[in-house]
């Protein structure tokens, strides 16, 4: 445990060191495709009364200077399964973002969707006796909370303070500087499997690059998909990619949980490909000119040509409806969202004041998409594009470009974690805790 803080805090001291040089890269390490921004730091952090990532996002602070996108190679479910390959496409990404922003850049900060994230509540307390609080108390309240045994062979990725109790007031977002008797703290705890992150390490390592941070995906795409009010009141960010769906949840303008889904738009590539005897090329082809989940009378009467190069020529030119495509995709589809639902469940996401639901990433431009979610998930939903930044190229500002986006903010304005406070090390009961569910309905 105590290595793996000094692990986190030495990424946040190199990505502050970085910041100061002015340039930093992005990465997001996805199953179909891998995007690289490289940002320049002007120096001058905007100001505002309102210190949340999204009322920076449109400010100054950070600029893009360079986007490069390539496909995936050697990821599968949002883990790396080929080293070699994966090593190939990012290096692809990185030399372009670098040419078109005219700058090397040394270190990356980068995000992932795999790993099979596993969300933790915890809370502490402890007295004051009417003391100010500095950094040191607030230290000592996280240290305090029972750290859940979360298993062999997993890391944490995320461990942050999300609402702060002073006395008989709560919804704090930061104590420091103010007095009282009682403090008291609720945490997400966020766990991964280890293997996944240190071969994502190395991986970047071999592309001769610093790693000065790692966060989940589902994380940084709620960050960039969903508005303040979202972040706010309560809501779920669902980014659909193609070889896993990541599910986060927030509330007070943190998440409180995260969990995937090990399926995606590729699932429903495959379907096509096999349902139709044609590549996964083709496939992916037909699924983004026609696709859709909705069949309409229309849909009987237009014509989808399947073409070929096989040689058989009756079977070159074969045809199909788009009614019959939607059969093959809508199955796929609402598989996934019905796993999304039970993950949703399980957080207690029906306890939020707030249950707004937002569509994201490559896999939710299907068409008809955010009507099946609303119909499964629940009447709220829209679907959501990331913020849009300085700099941004129009080509990036699509919804699977969300994950991206998000970890730039993420890098430019970070929240609290665990390791920014000393926190002592020499006691963590190895008590387990219960999923986030009655942490949820108790706290918010």
């Amino acid at each position: 445990m105590t290595e793996l803080y000094q692990t986190q805090r030495a990424m946040r001291q190199m990505r502050r060191a970085a910041m100061q040089r002015g340039v930093i890269a992005i990465l997001d390490i996805g199953t179909t495709k891998i995007s690289c921004l490289v940002l320049r730091f002007d120096g001058a952090r905007p100001q505002s009364d309102d210190n949340s990532i999204g009322a920076l996002a449109g400010q100054s602070g950070f600029r893009v200077i360079g986007a490069k996108t390539t496909r995936s190679r050697g990821v599968r479910f949002g883990e790396i399964e080929a080293m070699a390959e994966t090593e190939s496409a990012i290096r692809t990404a990185l030399q372009g973002a670098q040419k078109m922003a005219e700058q090397r850049v040394d270190h990356v900060i980068a995000c992932f969707s795999g790993g099979e994230p596993r969300s933790y509540g915890l809370d502490a307390s402890i007295d004051l006796d009417g003391q100010v609080i500095r950094e040191a108390e607030v230290a000592q309240v996280l240290a305090s909370c029972d750290v859940p045994d979360y298993g062999h062979g997993r890391e944490v990725l995320h461990a942050q303070p999300v609402n702060f109790a002073l006395d008989n007031r709560s919804g704090l977002g930061d104590p420091r500087g103010q007095l009282g008797q009682s403090l008291s703290v609720d945490m997400h705890m966020l766990t991964v499997d280890a293997g996944v992150v240190q071969t994502l390490a190395r991986c970047i390592r071999r592309c001769d690059l610093e790693l000065a941070g790692i966060a989940s995906s589902a994380y940084v795409s709620g960050i960039a998909a969903l508005v303040e009010d979202e972040q706010e009141l309560g809501a779920a960010c669902i980014d659909m990619g193609g070889g896993s769906t990541g599910v986060s949840i927030f509330m007070k303008k943190h998440m409180i949980f995260s969990d995937c889904v090990r399926m995606g738009g590729d699932h429903v590539t495959g379907d096509i490909s096999m349902g139709l005897s044609i590549p996964l090329v083709k496939a992916e082809e037909i699924k983004t000119r026609h696709g859709g989940v909705h069949a309409t009378g229309m849909d009987d009467r237009d014509r989808i040509d399947l073409g070929g190069d096989t040689g058989d020529w009756e079977h070159d030119r074969r045809s199909i409806s788009r009614a019959e495509l939607i059969g093959i995709m809508r199955p796929r589809v609402e598989e996934i969202l019905e796993e999304v639902r039970a993950r949703l469940d399980a957080a207690g996401f029906e306890a939020l004041p707030s249950q707004q639901i937002v569509l994201t990433g490559g896999g939710s431009q299907i068409p008809g998409l955010d009507g099946l979610a609303a119909r499964i998930l629940g009447q709220r939903v829209r679907l959501g594009r990331p913020l849009r930044v300085h700099g941004l190229p129009q080509a990036a500002t699509g919804p699977g470009f969300s994950g991206a986006v998000g970890l730039a903010l993420f890098a430019a304005y970070p929240q609290d974690e665990w390791w920014d406070f000393e926190i002592p090390v020499d006691r963590y009961p190895a008590r387990s805790f219960w999923r986030a569910v009655r942490w949820i309905q108790n706290n918010w």
